[in-house]
């Protein structure tokens, strides 16, 4: 069994051979469900996957500009399909996230995901993607895109753990205590992602917060207190609270105060979350900063553990 010991908030990883993984040589899609992008973008993405032995095909409106989208819905349902049908290709890397990927779903079968369930990489607006996977019981990973392999040429620490989880070793990671943290330990799959795209999916077949025993982290960016307040009591009002076996809470980003209310996103889940006899976990680095941005695998069972001496979050 390999150890790879990493230096910031990983410390150990240890090799997994549950999930599908990639090999040298093995071949992997950049497809664009979301926002257009430009083929700097791209392009840099696919030297970082070349550089890790990766070899890399490029959808074919994975660089389409439609209104803001990488190309009309049709046309970028066909590239994911594409991907997940074709036998060589053996994961899907989005090239951003944006708007748009849950257009997708409202044309996509669960039977499709279903019957391929090929890793899809990425996170922000990707989540819709991420989540229907978890929906339908396959697995993907929250996790960087060609962006930021093309900004930092995969190096980073970030970088290097997506890389190790791309071949098959899983992350244990360790967090320092956290003042707002609750004790406990819970086992569940793990779903969750940028908190206003899940609310989004609220009710469909493609809501992961449905699944029971489920382990939920969530991040954002440029969403204030008054709203991510909303969707966490929506998640209460529909019940999906008793899912829920522990919570991580992420990276907010560029948040709005209101005047007189929370003056800090944690101390607002705090407020609510303290009523919960579940494992809370605070500051993860998950979210919209590549350097917090640690890959996730959606979809697996985790074992969460939080008590005085820290956080461990394995699989």
């Amino acid at each position: 069994m390999r150890h790879l010991l990493l230096h910031i908030l990983l410390t150990v990883v240890v090799l997994s051979t549950e999930a599908q993984t990639l090999s040298v040589g093995d071949t992997i899609a950049i497809i664009s469900p979301s926002s257009a992008t430009d083929s700097a973008t791209i392009n840099g993405g696919v030297r970082t996957l070349q550089s890790w032995g990766l070899h890399c095909i490029v959808a074919p409106h994975a660089l389409d500009d439609y209104r803001g989208f990488a190309g009309k819905i049709d046309e970028r349902l066909s590239d994911l399909i594409w991907a997940l049908r074709s036998p060589q290709i053996r994961a899907i890397m989005c090239s951003r996230g944006g708007d748009g990927a849950v257009q997708l779903l409202c044309r996509l079968s669960p039977d499709t995901l279903r019957r391929y369930p090929k890793p899809i990489i990425g996170f922000s607006d990707v989540t819709a993607l991420l989540s229907a996977q978890a929906a339908v019981g396959a697995q993907g990973i929250h996790g960087s895109m060609c962006h930021a392999l093309n900004t930092y040429q995969g190096t980073d620490t970030v970088s290097q753990a997506l890389r190790h989880m791309l071949m098959g070793n899983m992350p244990v990671y360790q967090l320092q205590p956290h003042a707002l943290n609750q004790q406990g330990r819970a086992e569940g799959i793990l779903v969750g992602g940028n908190m206003s795209v899940l609310h989004g999916l609220a009710g469909s077949d493609y809501d992961p917060l449905m699944l029971p025993d489920i382990i939920l982290f969530l991040e954002d960016t440029s969403e204030g207190i008054s709203k991510v307040d909303r969707m966490l009591h929506n998640i209460e009002l529909r019940g999906l609270m008793s899912h829920v076996r522990g919570i991580i809470i992420g990276q907010f980003t560029k948040y709005k105060h209101p005047d007189g209310g929370f003056e800090d996103m944690n101390d607002m889940f705090h407020e609510y979350l303290q009523r919960y006899d579940i494992p809370v976990c605070y500051d993860f680095p998950v979210g919209h900063s590549h350097l917090r941005n640690f890959p996730l695998p959606i979809g697996r069972h985790a074992t969460l553990i939080v008590s005085d001496e820290g956080t461990t979050l394995e699989f």
